[in-house]
């Protein structure tokens, strides 16, 4: 695992295959999809910053790297990806195999190139806040602390607005000090359209409407003075902002005793949306959204105002009796493609002991590259923390950039079935489209509104090559190669390139299994393997997720495993495979297939965060990590099962989501007893600070902040460590394991699982 581990440290880049299938059959044959999860901006102590632009091929448009061919004494190189021959420009003239470019270095196979300063200045960021007003009253005074915290840390030349909603949508203009002013909207049945938002909005008062064109900003159409009346910069509008927020009152309109507050979401989403396309199209804006409840009117409502309805559930959607689940999901579509046209990020805070809609919203939060936080109330430090962190700098800032292209190229034998992860497709249609899709797929250039510095795409190939009788020999260029190349706004404002060029050696034929053993990344294998069926489970109906994974792996492993025929005993895998079984048993019985016991609303927050982590997070959240802290070792890596837990023991489970710290029997006796507090007994203070320093070491580098869970042995909140334990001693097991647990449940063991598996491969 660790030379895999180096070359992410090198180029943020983990593939499942490090040693390419040759073939479109022999790929098909390997189970696991040649895929790569890739960390755009990741940030890299030693990457040289080059400031010059970048030199392209003329015909296929890739960027100078190290495995071109450089012909020094022409002045030439050659393409390694469509082998076209390029004329170096002038400004190469002195190079020679002495004096080489950065971009030649063999080991700078990542580089990033930024602009030259003669463009114009980029404009500030767009912070525009749309705040949920239908929340009780100690909801309210959470949400208005937190956000005059956060308007605190705001960069002074940020321009922030405020949209405030309820029964009905208020713009309010901090631009007018002398009172505070708002325009209404009532919930409509569509969209908000530009037009009518501008009309509306007296935006052509001392200006007049163009005749003709598109109205987009101060550059077209608008004056200055008429944004600056909704969008000021945060160091002007402190005060007026604060004002606001301190007079914000509940939702005034009464709520009958047997019906949910009327919320417009939609409609106050489709304002902000129209309002920042219209003022600041194609800047770098984000629409912080704060939910507190379910949308009940107007266009993305979710569910009826009667609280005789509930609101969907699992069972709901798969029996398609969820009346308002497609029309809502058409609507943010329809909003998803505004954002992405316009370049803009929808972010979403929800907070609320019921749903709130995320599953509905959820495809524009993704395809924007938007931020999202799910939390059971505004006070949580869940919430409170993550919004923190969004503005925080320093250490462990979230590198948020924006505006970004990503672009894909590679060799002619490989087409690109898709990406998975928070982008959009651009729809560049071209040889590298492979016919199946996967995620946004049928394009080579996917648009990023907004990118941090962990966002990671799961990118997923298709070998083209048929078997033809040449290509079972291998040739002298038994290489594969990638190129990944992303242009984007940078946090510091400066547009930059980021260019990743990779290669990989491909093999096929007779002999071939040792080499793709040697070069198989379980844990990267694992990651893409829940991506992808976290994403079948959402767009195929009929579609049985635990019946898909076990065919695959029983087909990887009768590929791949060493076995006489008819005779488990005799079954094993490589050590570079023996884990993924492992892996595959966890993601089963994971929040991203077993649906059971969470919400739409829920499962849809997990899978989002899936879909943007990179894979050492991605595998936290399918197979938790456990340590455990005692008075005779020190802190030790525990096996993920119950008979990890012992009375004398300190447990301390991190699932990503949450972190549990976990106080066996004897040790919660203890702790209530008093005796940390004890002069002589130190080493059992330390002891129970030992797990809360590394918790809290954990929480600080981690977006969406965990939850952290503090319980003992045989209490209620045990449940959140035994839900993710291996039941290998359950209720009726036949002895069970001394001083350790049991756990009430039907599901079968790792090693039932195993077992099961052993013998069907050798079948």
């Amino acid at each position: 695992m660790a030379e895999f581990m180096d070359l992410e440290a090198q180029d943020g880049v983990r593939m499942a295959w490090n040693v390419v299938p040759g073939t479109k059959q022999e790929a098909a044959n390997c189970v696991v999809p040649v895929s790569a999860i890739y960390t755009p901006i990741k940030p890299f102590p030693n990457m040289p910053l080059l400031p010059y632009a970048a030199l392209r091929c003329r015909t296929c448009r890739s960027v100078l790297n190290p495995f071109s061919i450089v012909d020094f004494i022409a002045r030439i190189w050659i393409c390694p990806f469509c082998f076209n021959r390029n004329h170096f420009p002038p400004q190469y003239s002195s190079i020679s195999e002495d004096n080489l470019p950065a971009e030649l270095f063999p080991n700078y196979t990542t580089i990033e190139y930024a602009e030259p300063q003669s463009s114009p200045p980029l404009p500030p960021p767009v912070l525009l806040f749309v705040v949920d007003t239908c929340i009780i009253e100690e909801e309210m005074t959470f949400l208005k602390s937190a956000l005059s915290q956060a308007i605190h840390l705001l960069p002074d030349n940020s321009l922030v607005g405020l949209i405030t909603f309820g029964t009905f949508v208020q713009v309010h203009e901090l631009g007018f000090s002398q009172i505070p002013k708002s325009y209404v909207f009532r919930a409509t049945k569509d969209l908000v359209s530009k037009d009518q938002l501008l009309e509306h909005m007296s935006f052509f008062l001392k200006k007049p409407k163009p005749p003709t064109g598109v109205v987009a900003g101060a550059r077209d159409g608008l004056s200055p003075e008429s944004i600056a009346r909704f969008l000021l910069p945060a160091s002007e509008c402190e005060f007026a902002l604060e004002s606001v927020l301190e007079e914000l009152q509940k939702d005034p309109w009464a709520v009958p005793a047997d019906q949910r507050a009327i919320r417009c979401t939609g409609t106050a989403l489709s304002v902000a949306a129209s309002l920042l396309g219209a003022c600041v199209p194609g800047s770098a804006a984000r629409i912080m959204t704060f939910v507190g409840g379910p949308a009940t009117e107007g266009p993305g409502a979710i569910v009826s105002k009667n609280l005789s309805e509930p609101i969907r559930s699992h069972k709901d959607l798969d029996k398609d009796s969820a009346p308002y689940y497609h029309k809502a999901v058409k609507f943010y579509e329809g909003l998803s493609k505004q954002l992405v046209h316009q370049g803009h990020v929808l972010d979403l805070f929800a907070c609320a002991l019921d749903q709130v809609g995320m599953a509905e919203i959820k495809v524009a939060v993704e395809r924007s590259g938007g931020l999202v936080v799910l939390a059971e109330s505004f006070g949580h430090s869940v919430f409170k923390d993550s919004l923190r962190r969004v503005f925080q700098s320093g250490e462990n800032d979230l590198g948020l950039s924006s505006n970004g292209i990503f672009e894909i190229n590679c060799s002619k034998d490989i087409k690109v079935q898709g990406v998975i992860g928070p982008c959009a497709s651009l729809e560049k249609k071209g040889p590298l489209c492979s016919d199946n899709v996967v995620g946004q797929g049928g394009t080579s250039a996917w648009k990023l509104c907004s990118l941090d510095n962990a966002t990671s795409l799961s990118i997923i190939f298709e070998i083209a090559r048929k078997d033809s009788p040449e290509a079972t020999v291998q040739s002298t260029s038994n290489q594969f190669y990638f190129q990944f190349v992303t242009y984007y706004q940078h946090n510091s404002g400066q547009m930059r390139l980021r260019v990743t060029t990779l290669s990989r050696r491909w093999i096929a034929g007779p002999g071939s299994i040792q080499d793709l053993i040697a070069g198989f990344d379980q844990e990267a294998a694992a990651v893409t393997m829940a991506r992808i069926v976290s994403s079948k489970m959402e767009i195929e109906t009929e579609f049985d997720p635990i019946r898909w994974l076990d065919k695959a792996l029983i087909h990887l492993c009768s590929r791949f495993g060493d076995f006489q025929k008819d005779s488990p005993s005799s079954f094993s895998l490589s050590p570079r495979l023996s884990i993924f079984p492992q892996f595959i048993f966890h993601l089963r019985r994971s929040q991203f297939v077993q649906v059971f016991n969470n919400s739409p609303d829920e499962t849809a927050y997990f899978r989002m965060i899936l879909n943007r982590e990179n894979v050492a997070n991605s595998v936290v959240m399918i197979q938790p990590s456990l340590i455990s802290y005692s008075f005779h070792s020190g802190p030790e890596p525990a096996l993920l099962d119950v008979a990890a837990i012992a009375a004398d023991r300190i447990l301390l489970l991190d699932s990503y989501f949450t972190i549990v710290i976990f106080h066996g029997a004897t040790i919660a006796q203890w702790r209530k007893a008093g005796y940390h507090n004890q002069p002589e007994h130190q080493a059992f203070a330390q002891l129970l600070q030992a797990p809360c320093d590394e918790a809290e070491a954990i929480i600080k580098e981690r977006f969406p902040v965990p939850r952290l869970v503090v319980c003992d042995q045989h209490g209620s909140q045990a449940r959140f460590l035994l839900a993710k334990l291996n039941p290998s001693a359950t209720y009726n097991s036949e002895a069970p394991v001394p001083g350790g647990d049991v756990i009430f449940t039907d599901d079968v063991s790792f090693e039932v699982f195993l077992d099961h598996l052993q013998r069907l491969v050798v079948q």
